[in-house]
Order: C-alpha cells, then structure tokens, then sequence
C-alpha cells in the first residue's frame, strides 16, 4: 500500500535543496515541473506531456496496473521538508476511461491533490474530486474537496464519524485545470481553489498535529492526474519552523 511506501522517503530535514530551476518571487519558490525536476515515484511513472495548452507531469499507473482500483500514485519532491506556508498547484483530474462511471460509492472521480507533511507512514492530505462537482446528486456534490490523513483516518473513517465536516461542495471542471491552493499553519489547513477569496474546505485539526514532512503531488490510480505550476512558499505566517 501506498503509505507504507513512504517510509523511506525523508532522509534529512532540508528546506528545497534541489530546485535549481526555481524561481523566487516574494519568498515563493516556483517549481519547473519538467524531466529535470527531482522526483520520487511511489506506485507511478512520469509522462512529461503537453495538457490543454502547458507541459505538464502526469502521473501515470505502473506498466501492468493499469486497472487497479485501490493503489495511489505520488510523486514526492525529493528533499522537501514542510511546516508552515503556502503549496500552490494547478491539477487536472478525471477519471481514466476504462473506470466505473456510476453516481455512487463505486464510481471514480478523478481524484487528485497533495500530500503534505509526509513523515515515515504519518502523512496529511488535501484533494478535490473533480467529477462530483457537476453530479445531479446533491450529496455526491458535496464531497468535491476532501482531507484525510495518513495512516490512521481515511476519508471513510472521517465521513462515518464527523459527517460533512472534512469534505465540501466546490464548482470544478472535470479535466480542466484548477488551481490550488493549500495554506497550512499548526494544526490548520485551508483549501482554495481558482483563486477563491474564501477557502471550500478548513481543518482545523490536522491529525499530525503541528508536524513537518515532504510535499507530494498525488491522485488515485484511477485517475488521468495532471500536475503544473508548482510553488511553495514556507513560514507565510511567520511562525518559523
């Protein structure tokens, strides 16, 4: 499973030693996501393609695992260590042909989004479900965003026990681009995306608690999971590291 694969991935803690194609503006550094980009696969490949007019990485399945139902894809930024600050990226999900189209449980949705904070097999998580967006079921509707943490609260345990609370209704377009993003300070997470002025999804309790990890980019296998623009700006809130 994906989150016992983690568990090899922090060596040191380093603040984004490996962007030598960065670009720093106002204290973000924006990421170049191309074939020079220094990455960890984790149950994916990379196809750096062309996507609705930008290059783009997208996270592809494993040759063989083209239709499996439970894995997740990641793509870790190798070095990365994260507290507090912004992560901005633009994703494009939907789901790959082949999958379940129904309007329940057994659908899927192209899932995609980050993980953050990923230390040893503790890990938090952000993403939105594109496909739900635009359902006629105002329920499914209602999960567009959702947050889940690793290893212990899935989306599953979390929506059984506190209904409604870590997921959210968002207007996104399947396979379009959106962008994220994920402001994270302490123990809290807020999402926004398309550059909303209110965020459509805050945690105030991350499971992890006031943690530090490496940073992801993530989908489901399931997923046609496109990733551009990355940036991250750290200690946005001053509250340092």
């Amino acid at each position: 499973m994906f989150r016992t694969c983690l568990s090899f991935i922090l060596l040191a803690p380093v603040i984004f030693p490996v962007v030598s194609s960065a670009q720093r503006q106002g204290g973000a550094t924006g990421i170049r996501l191309d074939s020079t980009t220094k990455l960890q696969f984790v149950n994916a490949r990379a196809v750096w393609t062309n996507y609705r007019g930008r290059g783009a990485l997208k996270l592809a399945p494993l040759v063989g695992h083209e239709r499996d139902t439970d894995q997740e894809m990641a793509a870790v930024l190798t070095g990365s260590e994260f507290h507090n600050g912004v992560i901005e990226v633009d994703v494009a999900g939907a789901r790959r042909q082949g999958y379940s189209t129904a309007e329940d449980v057994s659908g899927f949705k192209g899932i995609i989004g980050v993980t953050f904070r990923i230390r040893g097999d503790s890990a938090e998580r952000l993403y939105i479900r594109p496909e739900n967006a635009r359902l006629n079921n105002q329920l499914f509707r209602n999960r567009s965003t959702q947050y889940e943490s690793s290893p212990e609260y899935s989306w599953q345990r979390l929506r059984e026990e506190s209904p409604g609370v870590y997921e959210s209704y968002v207007d996104i377009e399947a396979g379009g681009w959106t962008a994220l993003r994920i402001e994270v300070s302490g123990d809290t997470a807020r999402l926004y995306v398309n550059g909303a002025k209110q965020p459509c999804l805050v945690v105030n309790d991350l499971k992890h608690g006031d943690s530090h990890g490496a940073i992801a980019l993530w989908a489901r296998v399931s997923s046609d999971a496109y990733f551009s623009n990355l940036r991250v700006t750290p200690h946005v809130f001053g509250t340092g590291q």
